[in-house]
């Protein structure tokens, strides 16, 4: 079933539309999200035989996020959008069940992750002191279409873009539609610094979700940086997606990919622009934050103190998105907002919401506000 996208074009004095979009409304026609195969079945292989038929049979299967088992607890599964504990039996996960598990997985990364090959799964252990297996949290991973329409007129201006938000809000969803559209339809050199096989699945063949975009895998995560590098010097990509942008490190590496030109789609952990912004590691991916001394004239025509915070220089990201739900999107022009921030006034944000009927409606020039949604 079709539905129709409201988009808006944002005034931008440095970067010119792509889209012959009027100042009015201009609509787009898009399919509504559907899921694909979740592949479910492969799950739960590794899962207690007495689960599956429970979880094959719950009438909201296809919202179901994660499956918890606690080595003395009962087995748990936990739904998007919902609250609370929904307990698949009244009997304790052992030791035995774990262990069945961790032999039908295999063996876990340095980051406690695993995934099953072929499938977006993702399997994370909680180990004891002695290193045994105490808990596992087994993430259905999907393959969803459909976000792309809450992006895809910034998409064209080949401008980089970050994304923060909470854990479970469809990050890393939104990456993996953005590497298929990038290369299927957009026909760019994308590639995808794939460290946790989280965007491109398990197993040296990556998903098919990614379209033509290439992987690269990553074998430890503190090597993440090196092989962004590695992916510009040896592969030549007009794109580069990476994940989870958390060290110094990683942040530098961003820098240094996009002052060679190079569009990066990323994420990075948490939830509002102000969070990158106070955190040292990474607010150099929206420019920087400085201390500056004025001089007495300067601090009487700006009303403010001698010292003040200023962006240091340029981004490197032109894009914020703050997910604030999977159909919730607060855009920032990230030196804009930063900069206003820093003065400590409001900055003007675009509002990317869905209505009732599926439609994208884009509301531009709205004040930011730290706790709308």
């Amino acid at each position: 079933m079709a539905c129709w996208m409201v988009v808006s074009a944002w005034s931008l004095k440095t970067t010119p539309p792509l889209l012959s979009l009027s100042p009015s409304l201009s609509t787009f026609k898009f399919k509504c999200c559907a899921t694909h195969n979740d592949d479910l079945q492969a799950l739960l292989q590794i899962l207690p035989s007495d689960l599956h038929h429970n979880l094959l049979n719950q009438p909201n299967r296809t919202h179901l996020l994660e499956v918890i088992l606690d080595l003395g607890r009962f087995p748990e599964a936990r739904y998007l959008g919902k609250y609370g504990n929904h307990y698949l039996r009244n009997s304790e996960v052992t030791v035995k069940e774990l262990e069945y598990a961790h032999g039908a997985v295999g063996e876990f990364g340095n980051d406690n992750r695993a995934g099953i090959e072929g499938t977006l799964h993702r399997i994370s252990a909680i180990r004891s002191r002695n290193g045994g297996i105490v808990g596992l949290t087994c993430r259905i991973g999907r393959a969803v279409t459909g976000h792309i329409d809450m992006v895809y007129d910034l998409l064209q201006y080949g401008k980089s873009i970050l994304f923060v938000g909470r854990p479970g809000v469809g990050k890393t969803t939104v990456m993996r539609e953005i590497a298929r559209v990038m290369s299927d339809e957009f026909h760019k050199r994308v590639v995808i610094v794939d460290t946790s096989n989280e965007i491109g699945g398990d197993g040296n063949i990556p998903h098919a979700a990614i379209g033509s975009a290439r992987r690269m895998q990553v074998p430890m995560p503190s090597m993440q940086h090196s092989v962004m590098i590695e992916a510009v010097e040896n592969h030549m990509p007009e794109v580069i997606i990476v994940d989870e942008i958390g060290t110094e490190a990683e942040a530098q590496a961003c820098r240094s990919i996009a002052e060679r030109g190079i569009m990066l789609i990323g994420t990075a952990h948490g939830q509002q622009i102000e969070n990158v912004m106070k955190n040292p590691t990474l607010s150099d991916l929206i420019g920087g934050i400085e201390s500056v001394t004025l001089g007495d004239a300067e601090a009487r025509a700006r009303k403010c103190q001698k010292t003040i915070l200023e962006r240091k220089g340029p981004p490197t990201f032109d894009f914020l998105i703050e997910m604030r739900d999977r159909h919730y999107w607060l855009t920032h022009q990230t030196d804009k907002s930063v900069d206003m921030l820093l003065r400590g006034k409001s900055p003007q944000v675009e509002v990317r919401k869905r209505d009732e009927n599926c439609k994208v409606v884009i509301e531009k020039s709205k004040a930011y506000d730290k706790c709308q949604i």
